[in-house]
């Protein structure tokens, strides 16, 4: 997957993570990243995304987060689970297919915009298997000390080409483009 696919937007992996290296605080804590994405926005990110696919647990940390105003506007969500939910949520489609079909599915939903990836498991999984195009990261100024790292353990070496930063208050967004 790359530019030549005609039509179709990125896949990026796109992410908050404080400076010593967590997407995450300790009992998957994030009021620290939204603390920071409400004072502190990228707009262009957001307008370029037309569809999100998330691993189930973060989906979970994202809805119990929901009474903090963490609106979402990038378009239809994704939640790749082996188990969904017995009752359908308004506005989110679970998959219970090979990620390679996830992707695919979620991708055509994004008509020709990126496709946001989100969650360190599945994230890594993305990579792993060749399928990210772009990696997009707001680092944070604050030290977590524990939590959910950047990417699960077994990733190995994924070998990226910076080539944007931009900053916007305290905040600096990094973006990577994967080698392949």
């Amino acid at each position: 997957m790359g530019d030549s696919d005609a039509g179709l937007g990125k896949v990026v992996v796109n992410r908050a993570m404080s400076l010593d290296g967590f997407i995450a605080g300790p009992d998957d804590a994030m009021d620290w990243v939204v603390e920071y994405d409400k004072k502190y926005s990228f707009p262009e990110v957001m307008s370029a995304t037309g569809a999100m696919l998330v691993g189930r647990g973060t989906y979970e940390v994202a809805k119990r987060m929901s009474d903090e105003d963490t609106d979402y506007d990038g378009g239809p969500v994704f939640v790749l689970t082996h188990q969904p939910p017995d009752e359908p949520e308004q506005g989110v489609t679970f998959l219970t297919c090979d990620l390679a079909e996830a992707i695919a599915t979620a991708r055509a939903a994004a008509r020709g915009k990126n496709l946001e990836i989100l969650g360190a498991d599945l994230a890594s999984q993305c990579l792993r298997r060749g399928l990210v195009d772009e990696v997009l990261v707001y680092v944070l100024p604050v030290l977590v000390g524990d939590g959910v790292r950047f990417s699960t353990s077994g990733l190995g070496r994924i070998d990226l080409e910076p080539f944007s930063n931009t900053q916007s208050g305290p905040v600096t967004m990094l973006r990577f483009r994967v080698r392949k």
